[in-house]
């Protein structure tokens, strides 16, 4: 049977779904009618592959705890391998209900209270979030704005501060949420010199890794066996193929010791078997949801592609931050001569828009939205179009 779900144009009505993107605008402090274009899950149908598969599944009838065989580390390894060239151990995978949830399982299990963990800002904010939640501290080796309109890493700024705040732990964002980077090879390859030189673990999260859209992705572990044995990779199909609601996640450990204080942790939370369909959903997606993935990064392709000739044309004082990777774009406003706050004023209740305030990323987030655009064309657009009447027709 061919992939059905292949019109990504096709709006579909998402409110009173539960979904934290639709329905949740006024108990977050929004307006009930705004328009969502914030958390980064997607406006499209999931391949028709996994939907089938999660359908036939439910016939069956009994939900009782569930493990994964062989196939299912076959279909993770095989998709690692097809788009990474990474060859994966499946007995270096511990499976968890998220990589939100791991990054704080690896903070349990490698710092105690008041340690210091090393992130890189503007960062996605649950980095932050499960350091402080946890009683450690926040260290920022922040990224800044070169000149080619790209971030790009402090390496000097990087060393200092592991030296000086005695860094154990180090949160690796790659590709970049939000600011949409794809680290080089060599990038890659001076930080994690840098950490091993300082024994710092590295824990990369990947999840955008098949978002590489104008660059390549590579794996932190694959750069140096050093660095395989002093990391940690997240990974899961909740981006790629939008199973965020699912809760699985991959996580690659390959040095045996840490992960065995990992899933020590992982234990202690009291995970074991994980949720049915959610292993169902990935296996079939890694297998079978070629085409649907291809489809879906074209369109993903064009809608940024979209998204920069507009701004470009029609939104003087707002610039869009090159990237190389995620559907996440990073607009800059602060041509517009406004605060962070009454740009968010603007876009919230005069635009009636929805998109992540740059702020909680981080200080250096200021004056900056995310804008997730991985939805039809039109809804885009429509987007576009009411920042274009708030911040140029009616400024």
């Amino acid at each position: 049977m061919p992939e059905r779900n292949l019109n990504f144009d096709e709006v579909i009505e998402r409110r009173n779904t539960d979904s934290l993107k639709f329905d949740f605008a006024e108990r977050r402090g929004r307006p009930k009618d705004v328009l969502p274009l914030w958390v980064a899950d997607m406006d499209f149908k999931t391949s028709s592959y996994v939907e089938d598969a999660v359908i036939e599944r439910t016939r069956h009838g009994i939900f009782g705890y569930t493990e994964t065989r062989d196939e299912y580390a076959n279909a993770v390894a095989g998709w690692m391998k097809r788009h990474h060239d990474w060859e994966v151990d499946p007995r270096w995978m511990v499976k968890t209900p998220g990589v939100v949830f791991a990054l704080a399982m690896a903070v349990k299990a490698f710092t105690k209270e008041g340690d210091p963990v090393l992130i890189q800002q503007p960062v996605y904010y649950p980095f932050s979030e499960v350091i402080e939640d946890n009683k450690r501290v926040i260290v920022s080796n922040d990224l800044y704005l070169g000149d080619d309109n790209r971030y790009h890493i402090d390496f000097e700024d990087f060393e200092r501060k592991i030296v000086y705040n005695h860094i154990k732990l180090f949160f690796l964002c790659n590709p970049q949420n939000p600011t949409g980077r794809v680290f080089t090879r060599e990038e890659l390859t001076r930080l994690g010199d840098i950490c091993l030189k300082h024994e710092v673990l590295v824990v990369s999260d990947e999840i955008h890794n098949d978002f590489a859209l104008f660059g390549e992705h590579t794996v932190f572990a694959k750069v140096k066996k050093e660095f395989a044995d002093n990391c940690i990779v997240c990974t899961s199909a909740s981006k790629t193929f939008n199973l965020a609601g699912m809760l699985i996640s991959n996580i690659f450990i390959p040095n045996q010791k840490i992960r065995r204080e990992f899933r020590r942790q992982v234990d202690a939370a009291g995970i074991s078997q994980l949720a049915t369909l959610g292993l169902t959903a990935t296996k079939i997606a890694y297998e079978k949801g070629e085409q649907w993935y291809e489809n879906m990064i074209s369109y993903v392709k064009e809608n940024i592609a979209f998204v920069k000739h507009y701004t470009k044309e029609n939104l003087p004082g707002i610039k869009v931050i090159d990237g190389e990777g995620t559907y996440l774009m990073w607009l800059d406003f602060r041509g517009t001569g406004l605060s962070f706050d009454e740009i968010d004023r603007k876009l919230i209740y005069d635009a009636r828009l929805w998109l992540d305030s740059g702020v909680i990323f981080g200080v250096t987030g200021d004056g900056f939205q995310r804008i997730n655009v991985a939805a039809p064309r039109s809804t885009v657009a429509e987007c576009l179009r009411r920042i274009r009447e708030q911040f140029v027709e009616n400024a």
